[in-house]
């Protein structure tokens, strides 16, 4: 029977991970350098810290109730294999420097993949994967090649931005593609109730100004859904559970990554308050930085859910 954990009813889940990290990143397996001595800490999470992304599959949508019996609808994402491939350091012509994590993601069978790939793979100590993405980052947040992420890297009560393709809706008008009102459905107005209307203009200018809202395409681009809270992680499947939807149809590969307006809303009114370090959602003290692995979760318990706030479900006021 799996186990449901609130961070109010244990420990603070930040601690437990901190103290899980530093004892995996003190055994050394995965260590790009020997540590000098014992009590050496990994490199601590800052609001100027950027942490790589996972890439999952959108699962579909269920609803969850939270302890206050409030109805929650949420979008399930599940991590597939998803491993570090490559570290990125580009020194660009005004010499600043690019740094990225490259995560890889959803096993492939060999024969199906290039050679080129293949080698990639090979030299990473991966199986073959179906997509491989790059999450920039900042220097302090470079994850050794071959590591494995869990769902545990995000933590429950935090947001994210989830990033795919959205579903395609072919050619459509401009009443369904932009929001027209349309034309009068009554008198005086003749098979034309769904259309434009005027585009154009008579003499001057005498011509469509470019970026015209008008019929075409629509759908099947890339969408970013901002600041979704983090509900329940479930790490012994590899879900993640987010409130509300997410672009994309099922089993489509997304991208999920840290929320980057809320956290830059939260430095800025907590650095008018002097509390520039506490710049989490309230209940969440801290991230498993650089990256959270499966040797985090084993010490914790596999369903992990965010606590209720108030009436509204898992939204904290900034």
């Amino acid at each position: 029977m799996l186990r449901s954990w609130t961070l109010r009813q244990q420990p603070p889940l930040v601690a437990q991970l901190r103290w899980l990290h530093s004892s995996s990143r003190s055994s050394g397996a995965q260590e790009e350098s020997t540590s000098t001595t014992p009590s050496d800490e990994p490199s601590k999470w800052t609001p100027d810290s950027i942490r790589t992304g996972l890439i999952a599959r959108k699962r579909g949508m269920t609803s969850i109730w939270n302890d206050q019996g409030v109805r929650v609808p949420v979008t399930v994402l599940q991590l597939e294999n998803c491993q570090v491939t490559a570290n990125i350091r580009t020194v660009r012509r005004n010499h600043t420097e690019y740094h990225a994590v490259q995560v890889a993601a959803t096993d492939r069978p060999a024969k199906t993949a290039t050679r080129q790939m293949l080698g990639h793979f090979r030299k990473a100590g991966v199986a073959p994967k179906r997509i491989v993405k790059e999450f920039p980052v900042t220097p302090d947040a470079h994850v050794p090649v071959g590591t494995t992420l869990s769902a545990l890297h995000f933590v429950p009560g935090q947001y994210v931005d989830v990033v795919a393709n959205s579903i395609g809706k072919g050619f459509q008008g401009v009443m369904k593609r932009w929001g027209y009102h349309g034309l009068a459905a009554s008198h005086g107005v003749s098979v034309s109730h769904r259309s434009a209307g005027s585009t154009g203009q008579h003499q001057d200018p005498g011509r469509v100004w470019p970026g015209k809202k008008m019929a075409g395409r629509m759908g099947n681009k890339r969408i970013t859904t901002q600041n979704l809270a983090v509900v329940r992680v479930d790490t012994n499947l590899d879900l993640i559970f987010v409130r509300g939807p997410v672009p994309g149809v099922d089993d489509a590969h997304v991208l999920i990554r840290d929320a980057k307006k809320r956290m830059t809303a939260m430095s800025s009114a907590n650095q008018a308050k002097g509390l520039y370090e506490k710049v989490l959602p309230k209940g969440v003290d801290d991230l498993p930085f650089p990256a959270g692995t499966p040797e985090m979760a084993k010490g914790l318990p596999t369903i992990i859910e965010a606590p209720a706030y108030r009436k509204s479900p898992f939204i904290p006021p900034v």
